[in-house]
């Protein structure tokens, strides 16, 4: 038994960290200054995008992004169910419908031949989406190259949901390039790869949407002449051109995001290291443990297992087992449509059988690069003492 608490997943703070946040807190710059520009920057060269616009949260981010590309009343948007709910609530904000698309078995992503299979069905009765949303499942890239196909031919947009994903890659470039997409969300919530705190941050290689999500994030205010209605009357003036919001993430969170995207690569690393010592340790158990596809980079920010096979024993005793044992399991996550809020819009259980039989089956393990060896086989034995015992 360890007396210490192994939390599923956890942020690293590091000294470099802690200076570089000191030294904007004593610059004349907390927040609108010159931190985020550099943390943009270096965001979007890292994904290899031409532009990157950072948020108070990813869940900001999905929703400017959906509002960028127009998403309104009358529109569909379709996600997965298996993701947080900010997937869906995004397209809710703008006004629009949501749809979901069940998942693939093997990788818990959105299944593309059931994408294609809906988007056949919604053709034929005129109602196919504005905007699909992609979500990189535990850090593994949906199969993008085969969307933007449908998306070629069916005529959506593609947002991807890659809060998961910073440091994954797909066929060899970075998740965020949107070299599949038409923009890539991230969150920098503490349990993901890298944090800010609280933040997100949009990339796209189209300028002009770049401009309207810089414009949206801070209540539709210009200080740009070009855009003004009437010529400024001095270096104080601005217009609200648009109906926008405080989404604004700070100097403070920036500097932070900057030293922990240096070690992204490190990070990442690390937690193909654990996965791959997980998958040794946990091969002569009666679990499932996760699959990645070929041409894919996992940024592993999650270990979801499925206790498939269990029979006198529940995934809830399982659970509390492991949580008697020190260890902080988790279950990622609850089937979207299943929640009472989405249920009251007419979704209900057996809609996505995929998606409800992997979440009654899910329990997520601990996984960050700080975890030590002694601790994942705490880990370990404690899974099998709990499937065995109980």
């Amino acid at each position: 038994m360890i007396d210490k608490f192994i939390p599923y997943g956890r942020q690293e703070i590091l000294q470099e960290d802690l200076e570089a946040v000191k030294a904007v807190l004593e610059s004349d710059w907390l927040t609108q200054g010159p931190m985020i520009v550099q943390f943009e920057h270096a965001i979007a060269a890292y994904c290899q995008a031409q532009h990157c616009v950072a948020f108070s949260s990813a869940t900001a981010a999905l929703h400017l992004a959906c509002l960028v590309l127009g998403v309104g009343k009358g529109d569909q948007v379709w996600t997965s169910p298996i993701t947080f709910v900010a997937s869906a609530n995004c397209a809710l904000y703008c006004g629009a419908s949501v749809n979901f698309v069940d998942i693939c078995a093997e990788t818990y992503n959105i299944s593309v031949p059931k994408l294609e299979e809906k988007l056949i069905w919604a053709k034929q009765h005129n109602c196919l989406p504005k905007v699909v949303i992609p979500v990189h499942f535990a850090g593994q890239s949906c199969d993008m190259k085969a969307i933007k196909k449908l998306s070629d031919e069916y005529g959506f947009y593609i947002i991807e949901d890659a809060s998961h994903a910073i440091g994954g890659q797909y066929l060899g470039k970075p998740v965020g390039s949107c070299d599949y997409s038409d923009m890539a969300v991230f969150s920098f919530h503490p349990v993901k790869i890298m944090t800010t705190g609280e933040g997100g941050a949009v990339t796209t290689n189209n300028p002009l949407w770049d401009k309207k999500l810089r414009l949206l994030r801070s209540h539709g205010i210009t200080r740009d002449s070009e855009l003004m209605t009437i010529t400024p009357e001095g270096s104080w003036y601005y217009q609200q051109i648009d109906l926008g919001f405080n989404y604004r993430i700070t100097d403070i969170q920036c500097a932070l995001g900057i030293q922990q995207l240096k070690r992204v690569d490190q990070y990442v690393a690390k937690r193909n290291l654990l996965v791959q010592s997980y998958e040794h340790k946990l091969s002569d158990l009666a679990i499932r443990l996760p699959r990645v596809s070929e041409g894919v980079y996992s940024a592993y920010h999650l270990y979801v297992v499925q206790l498939d096979y269990l029979n006198k024993i529940s995934r809830a005793e399982v659970f509390k087992y492991m949580q008697d044992q020190n260890i902080g399991v988790n279950v990622h996550y609850i089937p979207v449509h299943t929640q009472p809020y989405y249920q009251s819009l007419g979704f209900k259980f057996g809609d996505y059988p995929l998606a409800e039989h992997y979440y009654a089956n899910a329990i997520t393990l601990p996984l960050y690069p700080a975890l030590t060896e002694q601790e994942q086989d705490h880990v370990v034995e404690s899974l099998k003492q709990g499937l065995c015992q109980i």
